[in-house]
């Protein structure tokens, strides 16, 4: 379902470079937007994680994904600032329907991590990852407002790469838990109240994991400095969300395979410009059978043992790299979406400001 908040980015991306009607994308848009209203199964103003496309109905018992929900909000909060009128009316009110305080756990102070009807809440957003976009959304709430202390409280662990100080990581180190809210919100220049600049801090992740595939390519034929960029992604032997790099908490020993994800590296453009851009050119030019009709495909792995190049495109990889490359050439995304009311209202009740 995040794909649907990527989903309405792209059709506006497509209008700006030509590539799309102005009134076909209007449509779409707002065809979207009145499904979410109308037939999407959810709860409190939460969807699932995964439906059915046909239907609208819960696939395959998934949880209400609260980060699925906030991302699939920006997408709409973008297309309102963008098409105006009716969508960001339809926007607004998809926005509105968001019972944030129904997913915290008031007396830890935490989002819960999910929810499902069959076993209730479960785990906790309770260090630092993706998330950034739920505290913004959720204290600028004007029906259900969160309290900033959901902000304040999750952990922000810190530790050295080599050269590269000062890092406040996620649990695996994976690239997406640095770009996620990135994409919607600018944050070169905004630091909160305790100094943190967290794009500063997701430049030195990303140019961590890449140092550590330079460091780690004799172990893994896959790795070199053009060629890095773990993130979740398809493998050999299915989709892991464990492949990352240091700093992290997680045994990097079992969760990575030599699998390499171009979305890693290209969905950070934005930090590292010159290393990602040098990356799509080794991808592209290096590995041809990479390169499909959607672009580059999700993923490849040179080991002997898991030798093989993905045929999917995942639409969240596709998604995060469509909206990256955007920021960095026009900052299209950015420039509408710093503009929106909720999300300045977010930004100065947690007292991350310029």
């Amino acid at each position: 379902m995040l794909q649907f908040g990527y989903g309405l980015a792209a059709l506006i991306i497509a209008v700006e470079r030509k590539w799309l009607n102005y009134d076909i994308a209007h449509k779409k848009a707002e065809l979207i937007l009145d499904t979410f209203l109308k037939d999407v199964e959810g709860k409190n103003g939460f969807f699932y994680h995964f439906v059915n496309m046909q239907t609208g109905k819960r696939e395959w018992n998934s949880e209400l994904s609260i980060i699925d929900t906030a991302i699939f909000i920006c997408g709409a909060l973008f297309a309102g600032e963008y098409f105006r009128g009716a969508i960001k009316e339809k926007a607004e009110k998809l926005y509105k329907n968001v019972n944030w305080n129904w997913y915290v756990d008031k007396e830890k102070k935490y989002f819960y991590m999910g929810y499902t009807p069959e076993k209730g809440f479960w785990g906790y957003w309770d260090m630092y990852a993706e998330q950034l976009i739920m505290y913004v959304l959720g204290v600028a709430s004007p029906t259900y407002p969160i309290s900033k202390e959901l902000y304040d409280n999750f952990k922000r662990p810190v530790s050295n790469y080599e050269d590269i100080e000062n890092i406040i990581f996620s649990y695996g180190g994976s690239l997406f838990t640095y770009q996620y809210s990135h994409a919607w919100i600018d944050f070169r220049n905004l630091i909160d109240k305790d100094g943190i600049n967290w794009f500063n801090n997701s430049v030195k992740a990303t140019k961590a994991n890449r140092l550590y595939c330079i460091r780690n390519k004799e172990r893994f034929k896959t790795f070199n400095e053009n060629s890095w960029g773990l993130t979740a992604c398809v493998g050999p032997n299915g989709y892991s969300g464990g492949y990352g790099a240091m700093p992290c908490y997680a045994d990097l020993s079992k969760e990575n395979d030599g699998t390499v994800a171009p979305c890693g590296a290209i969905g950070s453009i934005v930090f590292t410009p010159e290393e990602s851009i040098r990356a799509i050119e080794y991808f592209y030019n290096k590995y041809p059978s990479l390169w499909g009709k959607y672009g580059l495909k999700d993923s490849y792995n040179l080991e002997e043992k898991n030798k093989w190049i993905a045929k999917e495109y995942i639409g969240i990889d596709k998604g995060i790299e469509v909206l990256m490359i955007e920021n960095y050439l026009t900052g299209l995304i950015w420039q509408y979406m710093m503009k929106n009311n909720y999300i300045k209202k977010g930004l100065k009740i947690l007292e991350i400001k310029n």
